[in-house]
């Protein structure tokens, strides 16, 4: 986060501060509005934080907190919004094909930013075809360094969690994902049973 340089940036680009305090270009105010889902603290408070760290270098972002359904129907579905904070859980498989391949942009679908790259494209069909698993580390590597250099999206975090089990839980398996993929295979032994009260 470096401000000065943005400021130094935006005004390379034509951008200078206006009458009200905002960034100006040919008369147009920088200002745009970002949409989130209501219920989730989480992507409000990241909002809050994004909004005054622009706020200090002369850029308006209005935030926009829509109900879940309403948000995907009415606005990332018909592709009416500017930005949108919004999160992603993947499975086991580090398949991501629903999410960037271009063929997936229509209604309904994950690609709503219509993200389009002709090698990830071929990467993604490539991953999904081999099952060799040193071979689909390395493409589904060459696909996050890519989406690290396009970056379309902004990644902004990864919550952080701490799962703590007591030693007598059995059955619990790490995955790169996690412990809670298969949370119904858990028990704990008759044996190992305590009960307080």
């Amino acid at each position: 986060y470096d401000p000065e340089l943005a400021r130094r940036l935006l005004k390379e680009a034509g951008w200078d501060i206006g009458n009200h305090g905002l960034l100006e270009k040919d008369g147009v105010p920088f200002e745009f509005t970002v949409i989130t889902n209501q219920g989730n603290e989480a992507r409000l408070k990241t909002a809050q934080i994004i909004q005054s760290g622009l706020k200090r270098i002369g850029i308006s972002m209005n935030i926009k907190v829509l109900e879940w359904q309403a948000m995907l129907h009415e606005f990332i579905d018909k592709k009416r919004f500017e930005a949108v904070i919004m999160g992603w859980g993947l499975s086991r498989d580090p398949d991501m094909f629903d999410i960037w391949h271009s063929s997936k942009t229509r209604e309904g679908e994950f690609n709503f930013i219509s993200y389009r790259n002709d090698e990830v494209d071929r990467l993604l069909i490539e991953g999904r075809r081999t099952f060799d698993h040193q071979k689909r580390t390395g493409i589904y590597h060459r696909i996050h360094a890519i989406l690290a250099e396009e970056q379309p999206y902004a990644f902004l975090y990864v919550p952080d969690a701490l799962p703590v089990l007591h030693k007598r839980f059995r059955g619990v398996e790490k995955a790169p994902i996690g412990i809670w993929h298969d949370f119904i295979h858990w028990f704990v032994p008759k044996n190992r049973i305590e009960w307080y009260s």
